[in-house]
């Protein structure tokens, strides 16, 4: 077997999806659980006296996606919204948040840079997603015709 396959598309068992792109979201999905997930619950069961709105549900919010992502593992191509979410929030926040205290030079020092650090990594994420496979599902899937069940779509083929 050469290292060829990891990169070939792979039809029979993941619509086209090369493995590679498989892994790669494995991987994240597993960080997710491994470091978000737990660091999460362990502020949220940990967490003593009221809660301030705002600190609450973004740790809810950290508690709960990366918990999710642990059916990614088995479910890769299923779970590609996590990675949306997670890619958009991180995206977001490094334009609204870190470039503009970059820009002037107030970054550097501030609560925001560890934060900053990390996001910065943001661009391995979308280079794990299968964008054609995205494309296909979440955005051609509603041009085309009604959704119909994997095994419907087998048949037709076979025709």
């Amino acid at each position: 077997m050469s290292i060829a396959w990891f990169f070939t598309p792979d039809h029979e068992r993941y619509e086209g999806v090369r493995p590679f792109h498989i892994w790669m979201l494995r991987v994240f999905y597993f960080l997710m659980a491994a470091f978000v997930a737990t660091a999460a619950w362990r502020t949220i069961l940990t967490h003593e006296g009221p809660w301030d709105p705002t600190e609450g549900v973004v740790w809810c919010l950290w508690a709960t996606y990366p918990t999710l992502a642990v059916l990614g593992l088995l479910h890769p191509l299923r779970m590609l919204p996590i990675m949306f979410v997670t890619i958009g929030y991180k995206m977001l926040w490094l334009a609204v948040v870190a470039f503009p205290l970059w820009r002037t030079g107030a970054l550097a020092g501030s609560s925001a840079e560890e934060t900053a650090q990390v996001f910065m990594w943001t661009p391995v994420l979308i280079a794990a997603v299968p964008w054609g496979y995205a494309y296909r599902t979440y955005v051609k899937w509603g041009m085309n015709t009604s959704p119909r069940p994997a095994n419907e779509r087998a048949s037709t083929r076979r025709s």
